[in-house]
């Protein structure tokens, strides 16, 4: 399938250019990364924009290499306009590959010249559609929450860069190797209840922004560069977490600053590798209605979610071609977002809930809700990955690390999801080996167990191949 947007295309990794006369983008990228099961499709986007002010032509292939194999799985030829851009999708159906291969874009210019990228995947034989590991984890930077987040924040606050850098480290010796960081913004407000504007907003910045002069008040210069330089480095992936304006808000001035500080991460950050694509923070219920009281009012919260998307994918694409959206929402009261989810689906790459271990009386079951949230996003050919919650709540309400036996069993009753993140690393997992921790120290002990657990499934998946 092919969608010309003048918008489109995925940044690959190891992207070489022969007679580098030419002034375009080439991405690759795979939806979901890493290791997947044959119990799920595997999404290849690939494409090309050309920044020239000249018509080009080319001749678009890709190929699939499994040992000395390789395959051709997709080609043809294609003519871009001045500043045009394409985005080719191929879908290969579950059960189509097995073991590991590496995924290749091929552009060949009518002059010669040759673009190419590169992405590899492991897929391994399963039951189900999950590899019931955890694939990656939030990152934040500060806990929003003070009461929520007092056992980790006096501790995140005083990480340095370097730090920083081995907290992704230690995610990566879990194999969670999809980063997801929180927010870039700290400001305390909700829908409904704030009167932000662009011109007034004070919230306070976790990487020296341009653009607002309010700095978090943190040990590290930049921990964003650090998380990116460290996660290109091991071959990571990080989704940028823009926001936050305020809780729940897809209000027309949230829109606006959206924008405005996408457009700042990736002319500051967008030069690397493992910038993967961006995370709206601002959450939502599973009914999309902002929990107003009146029919009036939740028809409003989620025509504007849906305007907000709609526009939001449409400027991130136009600035960062084809780089994917992600949000995440809880799980509750889905039914009553029904009627909104197949539009919004349109416009989102990733919808990444939680909650379903914890659903209240009277609602669906968590397995139902997941099941009702994945014909969603079939339909609308979008992906449902899973925010697994590894946190328990104090009776304060502070957070603090969820038993494994707790984890595993949520990895084990939820099986349906193509990718599992978690909430979140820093604060619940701390690698022994570091002279640092991050908040209760039985942490440890949980990272041990964990990835005792994790190299013992991914090594039954890999026998079975």
């Amino acid at each position: 399938m092919r969608i010309i947007t003048a918008l489109i295309l995925l940044l690959g990794m190891g992207c070489t250019i022969n007679k580098p006369d030419l002034n375009n983008d080439v991405h690759l990228t795979l939806i979901p990364p890493g290791m997947i099961t044959n119990k799920i499709d595997l999404d290849i986007r690939a494409g090309i924009k050309n920044n020239s002010d000249k018509n080009q032509n080319w001749t678009v292939e890709l190929f699939v290499y499994s040992s000395s194999k390789e395959t051709l799985i997709h080609q043809e030829k294609i003519s871009l306009s001045a500043t045009e851009a394409i985005e080719i999708k191929h879908i290969i159906p579950k059960g189509s590959l097995l073991g590991k291969h590496i995924v290749k874009l091929k552009l060949t210019h009518q002059n010669g010249a040759t673009l190419e990228a590169e992405k590899k995947v492991e897929v391994v034989e399963s039951a189900f559609r999950s590899t019931q590991t955890i694939d990656g984890a939030w990152a934040g930077i500060y806990h929003w929450s003070e009461i929520e987040g007092k056992h980790w924040n006096p501790d995140i606050q005083k990480l340095t860069d370097d730090q920083w850098k081995k907290m992704i480290k230690g995610m990566h010796q879990l194999n969670m190797n999809m980063i997801v960081i929180q927010e870039v913004f700290r400001k305390d407000a909700y829908a409904g209840k704030n009167s932000l504007t662009v011109e007034n907003y004070d919230g306070k910045a976790f990487y020296p922004s341009s653009i607002y002069p309010g700095r978090m008040d943190i040990s590290a210069e930049d921990p964003i560069e650090a998380i990116l330089s460290e996660a290109d480095r091991l071959d990571m992936n990080v989704w940028m977490g823009v926001g936050l304006f305020a809780w729940f808000d897809f209000s027309p001035e949230s829109l606006k600053w959206h924008i405005s500080i996408a457009e700042e991460l990736w002319q500051k950050y967008g030069h690397h590798p493992s910038f993967y694509g961006f995370y709206v923070s601002e959450e939502m219920g599973g009914s999309l209605d902002n929990w107003e009281t009146t029919e009036e009012m939740q028809q409003f919260r989620k025509k504007e979610m849906v305007h907000f998307f709609k526009e939001f994918k449409s400027y991130t694409t136009s600035i960062a071609p084809g780089k994917p959206v992600m949000l995440a929402t809880n799980s509750m009261e889905v039914p009553k977002g029904a009627d909104t989810y197949p539009e919004l689906l349109k416009y989102l790459d990733i919808l990444c809930p939680f909650g379903f271990a914890r659903m209240p009386e009277n609602d669906l079951t968590g397995e139902q809700a997941a099941n009702m949230l994945q014909k969603f996003c079939d339909d609308a050919g979008a992906h449902l990955w899973f925010d697994q919650e590894v946190f328990l709540f104090n009776p304060d309400t502070s957070l603090y690390p969820r038993d494994f036996e707790g984890i595993l069993h949520d990895l084990n009753l939820f099986k349906n999801f193509e990718k599992i993140l978690c909430y979140q690393y820093p604060g619940v997992f701390n690698d022994p080996i570091e002279t640092f921790v991050v908040g209760d120290t039985t942490s440890l002990s949980l990272f041990t167990k964990y990835k005792e657990y994790q190299n013992t499934q991914r090594n039954k998946l890999r026998k079975k191949n």
